[in-house]
């Protein structure tokens, strides 16, 4: 374990710096309109978007897609930039065009200026409220063209003019899997002789093809083998949208997205694989940047969503999924510290990040030592708070729970104590689910007998501590596991931390917190390798080690993978992200300056 302590100074890295000492950030404060859906051409999508008064043109307003909004609905490809005030794109341009960043008030979300790039392609702007209108030229592809590579295939669709594209849909494969599916929509129509089903040799990448036609649009729909995956270009004159599908590493990018949060996208080789990895890299020393452990019930701890959802909820600019969760009861399996409150304990001692406002961190394993005295003197132990995994013991439950406690077990003792005295007991068969007290708690015994230690009108007193006892200053902490790494060196032990084999060995999709030698920490994420599954937990190890953690924890990942900026997943398709309990959430104020 590290520990960055007072007496420890953490420098910022060059790229934060150099984004710290910019001068000035727009932020849309005077906003003539603004809402958080598009309709695009006859379609609503939830994208953010905001008008304001153009200072040189005060009679033309300016207008802000959020990036994620443009693209995940237009299609814009964004390129590296190390400068947040300006984003390079490329959509249908020789060469890519900077639009002006402008950050709403919360920092939730980077608009991109699209003013000019709508002149320029002559979209039609109008808002409607929390709409805004958005309708480009009617398009038409004139000329589907499929070929077989040594690689893959190609598609090629010849337009006649530029239009909006979107990926609607990409599985990712996962292990044992052999196909993928992916769809692409077009807002162009075509001819009822290219729209058919493309007859394809079965040994090939691309095993089947559909070009469906839709009212304004144009469908592609096809199967892949689970190593492919579709690679989408841009091509002007003449405008072409070219879908190469191949087993090919994605393009690599580095884009300073706000002050202190870089997003960078690389491939990592561990001696014949290659992982694409894509991650953030933030300075918890920039000014009004902070993390935050987040859910989605804002009433109660129960409960699954997608991480857009409780991002956007929250209104962070980033986050990551984070710890592990029961989805049957979609109750947290592990350690939830939130401003100096537990929302739930810690489990099997398993690995946790701590950190604090000052942007101090520390990462080990962490457990939680809870005990409960009597007015009797009795002292009893406590296994558990507001946690979804079952003990052998005593579990407590708070008004964080929720406002009422279905219990677990089939064979459980429900004691429900009010300020800090029991007022009854009750077999957990006499009721389905037993309230829990503003005012107070329940306790849940689960094969225990106190004898007569909790009988009613006893008086109850709890102390907590953490184990190690470093943990006790940090007000905001995470679990998951395994711990990956620690001081520079892998520490991966999945049986040491109790998960289940073949949790230790198997190749999946990970996600991942690190922290640097500089103090910076980064939100990590990786799916498939090059022609193969993700990486196994020691793989994933030395992957977060050559992005230079000298810490890092595992988070929870498989179908949870998740990683958020702005308005969008960056590492999957929505689609196919699954449900998470928690995550962490990274909040950004912007100041003018």
């Amino acid at each position: 374990m590290l520990l960055l302590g007072p007496s420890v100074a953490v420098v910022a890295p060059a790229w934060t710096q150099t984004a710290i000492q910019q001068p000035f950030v727009q932020i849309a404060r005077t906003n003539t309109h603004q809402g958080n859906q598009i309709l695009l051409n006859g379609r609503t999508y939830p994208v953010a978007w905001a008008q304001w008064q153009n200072s040189t043109q005060p009679s033309q307003p300016s207008t802000g897609l959020s990036d994620g909004g443009l693209v995940l609905r237009f299609g814009l490809d964004l390129a590296s930039s190390n400068d947040f005030h300006q984003q390079p794109v490329q959509w249908f341009t020789p060469k890519p065009v900077s639009l002006p960043t402008r950050f709403s008030e919360n920092g939730a979300y980077r608009y991109l200026d699209i003013t000019t790039l709508a002149q320029t392609f002559n979209w039609q702007l109008q808002p409607q409220g929390n709409v805004l209108k958005i309708q480009s030229p009617p398009a038409r592809i004139t000329q589907v063209r499929v070929g077989q590579q040594l690689w893959g295939h190609r598609l090629v669709l010849d337009l006649d003019q530029p239009t909006p594209w979107r990926l609607e849909r990409l599985t990712n494969s996962r292990t044992g899997e052999t196909n993928r599916e992916f769809v692409l929509a077009v807002d162009a129509t075509t001819s009822a002789e290219l729209a058919k089903i493309w007859k394809l040799p079965t040994s090939s990448g691309l095993k089947s093809l559909k070009i469906t036609r839709e009212e304004g649009r144009t469908r592609l729909s096809g199967v892949m083998s689970g190593t492919m995956r579709p690679r989408v270009w841009m091509l002007t004159n003449p405008q072409r949208l070219v879908i190469d599908i191949q087993a090919s590493l994605p393009e690599q990018r580095s884009i300073v997205w706000a002050p202190g949060i870089l997003r960078k996208e690389q491939v990592i080789t561990l001696g014949d694989k290659q992982y694409p990895v894509l991650w953030l890299a933030l300075n918890p020393k920039a000014s009004d940047l902070k993390l935050q452990p987040i859910w989605g019930n804002r009433n109660a701890l129960l409960g699954i969503h997608p991480l857009i959802t409780i991002a956007q909820e929250s209104q962070a600019a980033a986050a990551i999924n984070a710890g592990f969760f029961n989805r049957d009861n979609q109750t947290p399996l592990g350690a939830i510290r939130q401003n100096g409150k537990w929302v739930s304990s810690p489990v099997l001692n398993r690995g946790a990040v701590a950190w604090n406002p000052q942007g101090q961190f520390q990462m080990g394993r962490l457990s939680l030592q809870q005990s409960l005295t009597t007015s009797g003197g009795q002292r009893l132990s406590l296994v558990s708070l507001d946690s979804g995994y079952p003990q052998k013991g005593i579990a407590r439950y708070t008004p964080t729970w929720g406002p009422t406690y279905t219990p677990i077990l089939a064979t459980e003792k429900i004691i429900t104590v009010i300020g800090d005295r029991v007022v009854s007991a009750q077999a957990s068969s006499t009721a389905k689910s037993f309230p829990i007290p503003i005012n107070g708690y329940l306790l849940v015994l689960r094969s225990f007998d106190p004898g007569n230690a909790l009988a009613i009108a006893s008086q109850l007193q709890i102390e907590t501590s953490t184990s190690p006892a470093s943990f006790n200053a940090f007000p905001n902490i995470l679990g998951a596991g395994p711990l990956l790494v620690s001081n520079s060196q892998v520490v991966v032990n999945p049986l040491g931390e109790q998960f289940r084999p073949p949790f230790d060995t198997q190749a999946a999709p990970r996600s991942g917190i690190g922290q640097t030698t500089d103090g910076t920490i980064l939100l990590a994420a990786a799916h498939n390798r090059l022609g193969g599954p993700g990486p196994t937990l020691q793989e994933w190890a030395l992957i977060m080690q050559k992005l230079g953690s000298v810490n890092a924890l595992n988070l929870d990942g498989g179908s949870s993978t998740s990683l958020y900026l702005g308005g969008q997943l960056l590492d999957r398709h929505a689609v196919t992200a699954a449900r998470v309990q928690n995550a962490i959430g990274v909040f950004w104020q912007p100041q003018s300056r």
